[in-house]
């Protein structure tokens, strides 16, 4: 039988059920699966020189690379001592093994991404995150009408197109003459030799379409792209100090967030994420220390598969707690017809997903985060936005919102801005 990746956890669990004694000598134990899915242990330094708890483990790495042929070191190289594990981590999540105490995985990757780990709510103004499992559903259009609706009411809006592999929305809230000189690509590229801060004034604009509050607008990009493709393959890059300490890229975007928050004081900051599983939207969603996050969905299977796969892998590395109360699903296009039968079928989907992340609960029991699928305060009930077809195939966004007015927002995004208003009157 071909053992694969799918396989490693599963397999450990099962090994260190049955190994309880071995198990017992030589925790704390940390499984470092590395870059080629090979696992190998490592322990603390006293276990170097117990020679029972060196026996056992011994014992447990030959049982390991009988159970996972390739994905495992040989006995000879499969374990590292340190004098604490916290010195192992280098930077990754660690998480436990299900089932299994005193056992905690780390997962060595080849980006930056990192979905487990979960920056805490930003204080400030309050981070609102749009995300979607897949594109096409109309979450720029949805950030750009609710930025124009929260400035109507005489808010100031900081909006940051962080899309960067599929740039627009700044178009649709600029036009081409308003446009900066630079957007996050640049800062991000000249962060990285210190010469950042001398961007800031050029890479902000306020929209002419708020007639009551602000929308400050910072871009993927500057009004000439330049050598955008060339950039981007720079903006992920971790910056290494002059003293030899590494900042991730992503905590270079909340230090540019930062920033930005200080100099125009915005109410509430907006934030488009790039769709899908990768490190872009991991920044956005689990990084920038949102308040909100809105997960757009349209009803069908590849948005069902892929919010299920991530809330899983919260699940399984236990930080579903210090994520799920910022999660909002989103009904994005509704259509014209059979509306309310579709946006049911929204709603008990959003509830199936959500039961991997919500506390299971007794019957009667009250208490622990959980909502029965009828409950209108859940965050799987959808947020309804409408389509429409004067937001269909649109050639110019910013053209079609500077003629919008509040009873069209209200009959196609009324069930999106309404929401939004509530939940910031109410103190985010």
């Amino acid at each position: 039988m071909t053992i694969t990746f799918d396989d490693i956890l599963p397999k450990l669990r099962a090994l260190f059920q049955q190994h309880p004694a071995e198990l017992a000598l030589v925790t704390p134990l940390l499984v470092n699966r590395d870059l080629n899915g090979r696992v190998r242990l490592i322990a603390e330094e006293r276990i170097e020189h117990a020679p029972t708890a060196q026996t056992a483990l011994t014992a447990l790495c030959s049982a390991i690379q009988d159970a996972l042929g390739v994905h495992a070191f040989p006995p000879e190289r499969a374990v590292l001592f340190e004098a604490s594990l916290e010195d192992a981590y280098a930077g990754a999540s660690p998480f436990p093994l299900e089932e299994v105490p005193g056992v905690q995985v780390i997962d060595r990757l080849a980006t930056q991404g990192d979905w487990a780990s979960i920056t805490e709510e930003a204080t400030g103004a309050p981070r609102i995150v749009f995300f979607s499992i897949k594109g096409g559903v109309g979450r720029s259009s949805a950030l750009a009408v609710s930025a124009w609706q929260l400035a109507q009411e005489g808010q100031r809006v900081l909006v940051l197109d962080l899309d960067l592999e599929s740039p627009g929305l700044s178009s649709s809230l600029l036009p081409p003459e308003r446009q900066p000189t630079y957007g996050i690509a640049d800062w991000l590229v000249e962060d990285l030799l210190d010469n950042a801060d001398a961007l800031l004034p050029d890479m902000v604009a306020t929209s002419e379409l708020s007639r009551e509050g602000e929308i400050y607008v910072v871009p993927a990009h500057g009004r000439e792209p330049g050598e955008y493709v060339a950039k981007l393959g720079r903006v992920w890059m971790p910056k290494v100090n002059a003293d030899g300490t590494r900042e991730s890229w992503a905590a270079r975007l909340r230090r540019l967030l930062s920033t930005l928050e200080v100099r125009y004081q915005p109410d509430v900051i907006l934030i488009d994420s790039r769709a899908g599983i990768d490190e872009v939207a991991s920044a956005c969603v689990t990084d920038l220390g949102a308040h909100l996050v809105l997960l757009f969905a349209l009803e069908g299977s590849q948005t069902w598969t892929g919010y299920r796969i991530l809330f899983e892998h919260w699940r399984s590395h236990g930080v579903a707690p210090q994520i799920r109360e910022r999660l909002q699903l989103v009904g994005a296009m509704l259509p014209e017809l059979d509306t309310k039968a579709y946006w049911e079928g929204l709603r008990e989907n959003g509830w199936d997903v959500f039961q991997q992340i919500y506390d299971e609960q007794a019957p009667g029991q009250t208490e622990g985060f959980s909502y029965d699928l009828l409950d209108d305060q859940a965050p799987h009930r959808p947020w309804p936005i409408q389509w429409h077809r004067s937001f269909a195939a649109l050639s110019s966004l910013h053209s079609r919102l500077n003629t919008l007015d509040a009873q069209q927002v209200q009959l196609i995004f009324g069930g999106l801005t309404q929401n939004l208003s509530d939940y910031l009157e109410a103190g985010a």
